[in-house]
Order: structure tokens, then C-alpha cells, then sequence
């Protein structure tokens, strides 16, 4: 062999050695993208940090309203993985074919409750208690788009309080603009998820809407058809599924579907 075919060949290894070394390097550190719902920043923020720890991979979030986050899917965005906070956003993209339908489940569930600033001297003995000339504003998510303030509205059509309580609500963005609202003491109460007000010292719980007659909460998650990392975002999936995120969930105060 001559001494130009041989350097030729060395050349060609050191390109194909080149060539994976990248194409694992690319791999390890593989970005996934989540699209999640508002209520899950903090659960999801540290079941992030735990499998990042055990795979290397990053995971940047997209958290916001689900109704917003579906509309921006269907519009087109690059994501891997979304987790909605209701099933009829994750309806209609399967209905559209935007995301694989057997990796779809029903993860979590939540309650709602009434919140009133931590200094507030208001009570709730009974969701009626809204309708008093005490509360001036009811600060919910937007009632008719997210999912938090339609399972809101939907209990106070149920308990026939929604003709008077609509004239006081505050529709905000999603369930955390709602908490946030409250906390501020811009409005004299708010509705949103058991989970949201866990997190807060600013705001005390003045009534909780239990389980069993509040409505049916439900998160669903699932692979977007086009993911970026299919394999990878199979994997979170399967992550959240593990014993290990339902410890995490479960601290936060979410309930688990199996």
C-alpha cells in the first residue's frame, strides 16, 4: 500500500471515528421538549431534574394554558411531548393525527378549591357564599378556553351559581394568573387547582370542592406524532410512569390515575 493510500485510509477513520463521536454526543445530549399545562410547573420541574440526573438529556418546558399550548401544536410547533390538563385538548389533536395515540394515557387527577388571600377575614362555608356583595371578583381561568376555569364554570352551572358568579369573574391566562391574582389581592377570591394553592403562603384554601362533587379532573399525556426525539421522549413517558414520579406527583398533592 502507498503511502497516499495510506494516509487516505487513516483520513477515512479518523472521519468515521469523527462522524460518531458526534452523532453520540448529538444523542446524549438530545433537548426534549414538554408542553405542559400551567398546574404541573413545579411536579414536572423536579421529575425534570431527577431524569436529567439519570440520562443526561436536557428538557426545556413550554408551560401554559393547555388550550394554548394545543393551538400552538396544531399550528406547527416542534414539540415532543404534551401534557394537558384536560382530555378534550388531547381529543382534538388525536383527532387531527397529531400524536401517537398508543402512547396516550391518563395520568393524573386533581381537585379545585376556593382561595381567599392568607390575610383575608372572608369565609366560604358554601360555594353560595360567592354570590354575597363581599366578593366583587372571582379571578378564574378564562372560563371558556382553559381547562381549569371550564371545569370551574362547569361545578358552578351544576350547583346553579353561574348566572350571578359570571358578572363578578376575572378570566386570566391560565390557573397560575388565577392564583396569582388572588395573591396580590386584586380580586377577593379565586378557584384553582388543590395543587396550585399548595405552593402559595400568600393565599389560604376557604373551601375545598371534593372529588366527588366537583368535576371529573383528568391529565393525559402522549407523544406528538412529528416528536424531534421520538425514542427519547418514549422514554420520559416512561419515566413519568415509574414509581419514582409518583412519589413526586403525590407530594405535590396530585392524585394518580392508573
Amino acid at each position: 500500500m502507498t503511502q497516499k493510500h495510506q494516509n487516505r485510509r487513516t483520513l477515512l477513520f479518523v472521519l468515521i471515528f469523527a462522524l460518531e463521536f458526534f452523532v453520540r454526543v448529538a444523542t446524549m445530549a438530545a433537548t426534549l421538549s414538554v408542553f405542559a399545562a400551567a398546574s404541573l410547573t413545579d411536579s414536572l420541574n423536579q421529575i425534570a431534574a431527577d431524569f436529567q440526573k439519570e440520562g443526561g438529556n436536557k428538557i426545556i418546558f413550554n408551560f401554559a394554558a393547555s388550550s394554548f399550548l394545543a393551538r400552538q401544536i396544531e399550528e406547527g410547533a416542534s414539540a415532543d411531548v404534551f401534557i394537558s390538563a384536560d382530555e378534550e385538548r388531547m381529543d382534538a389533536l388525536q383527532s387531527k393525527g397529531l400524536i401517537a395515540t398508543e402512547t396516550r394515557k391518563s395520568r393524573l387527577s386533581n381537585t379545585l378549591v376556593i382561595v381567599v388571600a392568607a390575610d383575608s377575614e372572608l369565609r366560604v362555608i358554601s360555594p353560595s357564599d360567592l354570590m354575597s356583595s363581599r366578593f366583587k371578583h372571582l379571578a378564574l381561568a378564562d372560563p371558556q378556553t382553559v381547562p381549569a376555569g371550564i371545569y370551574a364554570r362547569k361545578y358552578f352551572q351544576q350547583m346553579k351559581l353561574w348566572p350571578v358568579l359570571k358578572e363578578k369573574v376575572i378570566p386570566t391566562d391560565n390557573v397560575r394568573a388565577a392564583l396569582s391574582a388572588v395573591e396580590s389581592g386584586n380580586v377577593e377570591a379565586g378557584v384553582v387547582y388543590k395543587t396550585d394553592a399548595a405552593i402559595s403562603l400568600k393565599v389560604k384554601v376557604a373551601y375545598e370542592i371534593s372529588q366527588r362533587e366537583g368535576p371529573l379532573i383528568s391529565y393525559p399525556v402522549a407523544v406528538l406524532k412529528d416528536a424531534p426525539h421520538p425514542e427519547l421522549a418514549r422514554s420520559f413517558l416512561k419515566y413519568l410512569n415509574s414509581s419514582q414520579a409518583d412519589r413526586v406527583f403525590q407530594r405535590f398533592g396530585f392524585i394518580l390515575l392508573n
